[in-house]
């Protein structure tokens, strides 16, 4: 640590299944990272990668840490160090891992560097999610809510809603949120409230998106926005509107506060933002839920694109990357959609049977050996 003394810090990184290519999966700096979340976390990432059908199987990493009451040197350090300690299990062929809550490119920018040294070579393919100047993607930064979008269009067209006009509410205007936000403002719906960690937003006639992104990339948060008002973050899921989009943390709509819950769409950017409690309680209301596996594998969609240009030494242009993300998730949310109708199962079960069933038949093609 910076004032001298040595810290012992938990670290962990668990591959869930390389079946269908090698493991694929982020690196979360939280002090609420435990071994029994990242590997669920890694085979969520093993389902995800299967139903958007990119060659990945899934993995997940994280140390127990709080990065918030860490310098920069303090975290630069532990990187380097858990970085080591990881060396043997990841590569371009084995894991590649990327970045996740609390870490970015200049995370995954530590652990390409000293994966690299230690190899003798630049190796760039190690790790997705870094910035630009070393071999980082275009369009990887706003993946995740892109992928968002093209899902959301896709369910608005599967339920006749039309999406210019359409009704907004965020939960959780950080990267995914404000993204699929601006893309959606874009198109002509309707952002009517979000919310982030200091507070929630109103403005029944909608927001302007791209002046409140200004605004939080500047100040940090989303309270005050000008021709807006205050409401109590709790009262946007209830919100009377076509879309709602959980983008924050887990386990946000349960048993208790599903009830109200007004909105025709559900798209889940965040990772299991319904408890099952909560699915039972929409799906008889009638509500579209958008599962997280399906509706958020923007990121690790790019991720592969990245790690693919990383492999091939060539670099495409951002239009190109947008183009083939919109194709393979709508494609994708078509292959959930089939399943669902055709075999008269939520939306969620859909895409479970779709990421589980690919894996299965990897495995039994595969076969077992030694």
């Amino acid at each position: 640590m910076d004032d001298g003394h040595i810290h012992r810090f938990e670290g962990y990184r668990v591959q869930h299944s390389s079946v269908r290519g090698p493991a694929k999966g982020g690196i979360r700096f939280h002090p609420q990272v435990s071994l029994d979340e990242v590997k669920a976390l890694a085979t969520w990432m093993t389902w995800k990668c299967a139903v958007v059908n990119i060659p990945f199987g899934g993995a997940k990493g994280g140390i127990t840490c709080d990065p918030k009451h860490m310098s920069q040197g303090e975290l630069e350090r532990m990187t380097r160090r858990y970085t080591s300690a990881i060396l043997p299990l990841i590569g371009p062929e084995r894991d590649i891992p990327a970045p996740d809550v609390y870490t970015n490119s200049q995370t995954m920018a530590w652990i390409m560097d000293t994966y690299s040294m230690t190899k003798g070579y630049p190796i760039p393919g190690v790790v997705t999610g870094k910035p630009i100047s070393l071999g980082g993607s275009l369009g990887r930064n706003e993946a995740t809510g892109r992928g968002v979008f093209y899902t959301i269009e896709c369910a608005c067209e599967h339920l006749h809603v039309p999406l210019k006009g359409a009704t907004v509410a965020v939960q959780g205007f950080g990267n995914a949120g404000s993204i699929a936000a601006q893309l959606l403002h874009e198109a002509g719906a309707k952002v009517i409230a979000v919310s982030d960690s200091t507070g929630c937003i109103y403005n029944r006639n909608g927001l302007n998106i791209p002046e409140l992104i200004h605004m939080k990339t500047l100040c940090g948060h989303v309270e005050r926005f000008p021709e807006s008002e205050e409401m109590a973050p709790a009262d946007l899921l209830a919100l009377d509107c076509d879309i709602l989009i959980p983008a924050a943390l887990e386990n946000t709509l349960h048993a208790e506060n599903a009830a109200p819950v007004r909105a025709r769409i559900i798209a889940e950017a965040a990772n299991g933002p319904l408890t099952p409690a909560a699915d039972r309680i929409l799906e008889k209301k009638g509500a579209f839920v958008i599962p997280d596996i399906l509706c958020n594998a923007g990121g690790v969609t790019v991720s592969y694109f990245e790690w693919v240009q990383d492999e091939q030494h060539l670099f495409w242009e951002a239009q190109d990357i947008y183009n083939r993300l919109e194709r393979v998730m709508k494609t994708a949310f078509r292959d959930v959609l089939k399943i669902h109708l055709e075999r008269n199962v939520p939306m969620r079960i859909a895409a479970n049977m779709l990421g589980i069933g690919r894996v299965a038949e990897a495995v039994q093609i595969r076969g077992i050996y030694p």
